[in-house]
């Protein structure tokens, strides 16, 4: 097998092994045409020999490389060397489920329902492709930091609790997983992925896989001829329901697909709103601002300044205050009659009418010409008193006030009795 700093077709550098098993091993390798990170399944030469196994190795990476789902790892590219095939795909950051597993011991209800809706569309994903995972393991589902579960195919891979079968003649699998038709050679089916899921589920909810025992012959048998010890009391009955459904012996007998059985564990655990990804977060969905100290100024002691005015107000107030004057003193004159009517003539005021000024006229005022400026009117001697009808003349003789026919212009005075004196 190759070692760290090797390259794989001139282009994939490895950097790390993640796992090996009896079939292969998985490295960290880094791309180098594309600069990005990738995982490469390797195979044995042993296994990669056999023109069968090797034909479905191909087979898987081409309908894998044409699948597209986040629960799914993706595929970039396929290759052999001397030793064996190699397969590159995504690489996925995160942990993965048995490292939760052994870390935090068994989980919430609502956090394995999460696991096995998420699990379950991405298998839905690779069923449809035509692909069985046949290898559905807590090691093959990588628990993303946001929380999201993606299904790799790191079948090689070995831990205490999960052994795996190797050998191209006998069961590809892991045997704490399997499903019955895989050990007893039957024709394997998306009913096995179910099956492999659901024992995956039962490990979340006690803490240890359905069967165990002493080699992978073993445990493999007790799929076939066992059944699982019961779920604990607090299981809830439809998440004890699902599981049990999943471990039926008889492939027909489970789920009728694996949308069914992620739509199934989405309602077992209340509904979209619980199961999500965020049940299986390892860090919060936004990051927290840091809060930086506040920054504190100085504080000047000297005696605040008033804020000057702008220099044009007084300047508009006193030009305001003008013209609110003059046009007061303007309204003033006008109504008092200050200012000259012009070069029109008025017509004349009969005696005793009012004036446009609102008192009576003394006498008549002749209206002049019209080519002849506006005089002002002559001055008027002040009346005497009439001398009344018995007051004597300057002659010493009495004199009448009133001529014969004539009327007093006083309408006080009385009216002579008698004839007249000029009368016959």
């Amino acid at each position: 097998m190759p070692g760290p700093g090797e390259s794989l077709g001139g282009r994939y550098r490895l950097e790390d092994r993640i796992a090996a098993g009896g079939m292969g091993e998985v490295w960290r390798a880094v791309d180098t045409v594309l600069d990005r990170p990738v995982a490469v399944k390797m195979l044995l030469a042993g296994p990669a020999g056999e023109a069968s196994f090797r034909r479905r190795f191909e087979h898987e990476a081409r309908a894998m490389a044409a699948l597209r789902h986040p629960g799914v790892a993706a595929v970039y590219d396929y290759g052999s060397t001397g030793e064996g095939a190699f397969l590159v795909m995504a690489r996925i950051d995160g942990q993965s489920l048995d490292q939760r597993l052994n870390e935090r011991g068994p989980l919430s209800h609502a956090e394995t329902m999460a696991v096995v809706a998420q699990a379950g569309r991405a298998l839905h994903a690779a069923h449809r492709a035509g692909i069985v995972h046949r290898d559905v393991t807590p090691g093959n589902l990588i628990i993303e930091p946001d929380g999201n579960v993606v299904l790799v195919d790191f079948g090689v891979a070995r831990s205490a609790t999960s052994q795996t079968l190797t050998g191209a003649r006998n069961v590809v699998g892991t045997a704490c997983y399997i499903a019955p038709e895989q050990v007893s050679k039957q024709v394997v089916g998306p009913a096995a992925d179910l099956y492999a899921l659901g024992a995956v589920a039962y490990h979340c909810l006690t803490g240890a896989p359905p069967f165990t025992g002493d080699d992978a012959v073993t445990i493999a048998l007790r799929h076939v001829s066992e059944e699982p010890p019961p779920l604990p009391p607090a299981v809830p009955a439809a998440v004890r329901e699902l599981v049990e459904q999943a471990l039926a012996k008889d492939p027909a007998a489970r789920a009728p697909s694996a949308a069914a059985m992620a739509a199934a564990a989405t309602d077992a655990a209340g509904g979209d709103e619980v199961v999500r990804a965020a049940l299986l977060a390892t860090e919060p969905v936004t990051a927290p601002i840091p809060r930086r100290p506040p920054i504190r100024t100085p504080v000047d002691e000297s005696p605040a300044i008033p804020a000057r005015p702008a220099r044009w107000l007084p300047i508009l107030a006193v030009a305001l205050t003008l013209l609110a004057v003059s046009m007061m003193a303007l309204t003033v004159a006008d109504a008092l009659g200050w200012f000259p009517v012009g070069p029109a003539s008025p017509s004349p005021t009969p005696a005793g009418s009012p004036s446009p000024t609102g008192f009576p006229s003394a006498s008549p005022t002749p209206s002049p010409s019209a080519s002849t400026a506006r005089k002002p009117p002559p001055a008027t001697r002040p009346r005497s008193p009439r001398p009344s009808a018995t007051s004597p003349s300057a002659s010493g003789g009495v004199s009448p006030s009133t001529s014969a026919g004539e009327s007093s212009d006083d309408p006080t005075s009385p009216t002579p009795a008698g004839p007249s004196a000029d009368a016959g």
